[in-house]
């Protein structure tokens, strides 16, 4: 499993500073403000991202891209759960595969090894599985929401 650390803190950073989502770094063993999942989990208030070396990458994604598949009104008063429905969660899911080709340190198979490894639950058993076979209800939402492009490439856009 890949973790945060502060070596990758710009590349974080920069990619997420695209959707002006904010890290802050939490100290070890400190509190992490805004986890829905708990600890080392990342967490997430309005546009601030807390993480700690020990936060799993696909758990800063996943949060990151909770924020950036919400509609502009629950964006506004986002404090750690980020609900959302069905469609919005596979949304989420499928833009953190793919944000995970922006990271130097991780990639498309790394990100859907870690999401298994962790329990994410698709119906054809696997994150890989799933994003290959049976994602295409999910980029249709994702190019509704202009969130991704024909080129199956984030469009660094936030939901309107």
């Amino acid at each position: 499993m890949f973790f945060c650390n502060f070596d990758e803190k710009s590349s974080l950073e920069t990619l997420l500073s695209r959707y002006k989502l904010q890290i802050h770094w939490v100290k070890e063993n400190s509190p992490i403000p805004g986890t829905w999942f708990g600890e080392p989990e990342a967490g997430i208030i309005k546009n601030q991202l807390y993480i700690r070396s020990d936060t799993p990458i696909h758990s800063a994604l996943h949060e990151s891209c909770h924020y950036i598949c919400m509609d502009a009104i629950r964006r506004k008063n986002l404090d750690t759960n980020a609900a959302g429905g069905y469609d919005e969660e596979n949304g989420v899911c499928y833009l953190q595969i793919l944000l995970a080709d922006y990271l130097p340190e991780m990639n498309q198979e790394s990100m859907m090894k870690d999401m298994d490894d962790w329990g994410y639950t698709f119906r054809l058993g696997s994150a890989k599985r799933w994003f290959e076979e049976d994602a295409e209800e999910t980029k249709e939402w994702l190019l509704k929401h202009k969130l991704i492009g024909d080129d199956n490439q984030p469009t660094f856009l936030l939901r309107q």
